[in-house]
């Protein structure tokens, strides 16, 4: 049987990436050392996919405009198909990402075409036997996206796998559309900050087994925990702590993305949970090591790491 494919239901924003040594205070005005602007969001993790050896599908809505242009080129240079064609009225959101001397990232994000998938146009969209289908946070954040992307899951065939990041703005989602993604996710991958607003532990490898039971019968919920690695909270009585491979981090954005992406495609390969999460570990240690959103690295580097390890 051939691998699985990914299908992503999230969105793709245009970064605006601007380094500064510091936030700057409330009313206050800086400058930054260096300005960027890439495709971001949910490309990342796409790209990081990919760049694993996957056979992506984007299942989302991108626009028509200058922002539309810099997703459509991004999307066709790391060889992702499209399901729907471009908003015929409305251009890509932007996203001001300001990454910090300590290689924090802080976002601020303005909406576009992206949130504006329809139901109908996810009915375009037929998973096969063995592919992931990807939810994000950050579709249920609009008001026709949320509804459209949680009702078409909950419709999914019974052995269609969902993997589930529920982005920085868990805490600010619909509690009912939230609890409805929650129930169909088969593997859910959420940082420590995430697990926390889901009113988990505040510690990572409790918050891994509570987390475990809000989700789909049988299911794995993973805690990443930055530069201490991740837990795994699956079959076993007690959650698996996966240590972080040691790296000089530079910058981290994108690194929730890459660890999303490798996660889902070593998955879509038949690799079993603890496996996908030691890959996605390696991928995300290599992806803070370089400036820049769409840092993850190929599926040889990743290989290399491991078997360095």
């Amino acid at each position: 049987m051939p691998d699985g494919r990914l299908l992503f239901t999230g969105t793709v924003v245009v970064d605006l990436l601007l380094r500064v040594d510091a936030l700057p205070e409330r009313g206050g005005d800086l400058l930054a050392s260096e300005a960027r602007m890439a495709a971001g969001g949910g490309f990342n993790v796409m790209a990081a996919a990919a760049r694993d050896g996957a056979e992506v599908v984007f299942a989302g809505r991108s626009g028509t405009g200058p922002f539309g242009e810099v997703v459509a080129e991004a999307l066709w240079r790391e060889g992702i198909s499209v399901a729907n064609p471009p908003h015929e009225t409305a251009d890509n959101g932007y996203c001001v990402v300001l990454v910090d001397d300590e290689a924090e990232r802080t976002f601020v994000t303005a909406p576009g075409a992206e949130g504006m998938l329809s139901r109908a146009d996810l009915d375009t969209v037929r998973p096969r036997i063995g592919d992931i289908v990807y939810v994000s946070g950050y579709s249920l954040a609009h008001a026709t996206a949320g509804p459209a992307v949680a009702g078409w899951i909950g419709d999914l065939p019974t052995e269609t796998t969902v993997v589930f990041d529920p982005s920085p703005l868990v805490g600010s989602l619909d509690r009912e559309l939230l609890e409805a993604v929650l129930r169909r996710t088969d593997v859910l991958s959420a940082n420590s900050r995430e697990a926390r607003l889901l009113r988990a532990h505040a510690h990572p490898a409790p918050a891994a087994g509570a987390l475990r039971g809000m989700l789909r019968e049988g299911a794995v919920a993973v805690v990443r925990d930055g530069a201490s690695g991740c837990w795994l909270a699956g079959d076993d009585p007690a959650p698996t702590h996966l240590p972080a491979f040691t790296v000089d981090a530079v910058d981290t954005t994108g690194a929730g993305d890459t660890f999303g992406g490798v996660l889902a495609a070593a998955l879509a390969r038949g690799a079993s949970a603890l496996d996908a999460a030691r890959r996605a570990n390696a991928a995300a240690a290599i992806s803070v090591t370089r400036q820049g959103p769409a840092t993850a690295p190929t599926a040889a580097e990743t290989d290399a790491l491991l078997s360095g390890a």
